[in-house]
């Protein structure tokens, strides 16, 4: 280890103990979940060191690491909304392994899809319509309620309450037909 590395070392284990417990409070402060607080306290230092390069000495110390972490934090936040984005993670997981156990099965996954077809025609016109215009046509939620001259929240509504009855009527004609 040369000189020069030896103190960087030296300095930077120096900004991390002068700064530790302010960043953790920040962190905290944000709203992160006790439990990881020390983890993304960290995991900001450590972008820190990757990133020192960038780092201009005139800036403030504190005032750099607490941007870092307000990033990392709002990496955080995207990754929930990702996760968001499935509105049953557990129905979501059960069709995920259900439909690699279709790939088993073709015979299943057409009788299924099949009574998914005929649980469609038995909707509501304006019902098949919100369907249609989701699944065949891709809209967004947006677009079909200017299309439909209804408020977003309410196809959003909508589509959940279809869902579950094409699930129910799913369900109902497999049942029947074993």
């Amino acid at each position: 280890m040369s000189s020069q590395d030896a103190e960087f070392d030296e300095s930077f284990a120096g900004l991390v103990a002068e700064n530790h417990v302010q960043l953790r409070s920040f962190v905290r402060m944000l709203g992160v979940d006790p439990e990881w607080v020390d983890d993304l306290a960290q995991e900001t230092f450590l972008v820190a060191l990757r990133e020192r390069e960038s780092f201009d000495e005139q800036q403030d110390v504190g005032k750099w690491l607490r941007g870092i972490a307000r990033n990392l934090v709002r990496n955080e936040i995207r990754k929930g909304a990702r996760r968001q984005r499935l509105q049953h993670v557990v129905l979501a997981d059960m069709l995920l392994r259900s439909s690699e156990a279709d790939d088993d099965c073709p015979e299943w996954s057409s009788t299924r899809l099949a009574h998914l077809r005929d649980c469609v025609e038995q909707l509501p016109p304006k019902s098949r319509q919100i369907v249609s215009g989701r699944y065949s046509d891709g809209w967004k939620a947006p677009d079909l309620a200017a299309h439909l001259e209804m408020s977003v929240d309410a196809v959003r509504q909508a589509l959940v309450r279809i869902r579950q009855q094409l699930k129910t009527c799913i369900e109902r004609r497999i049942t029947e037909s074993i």
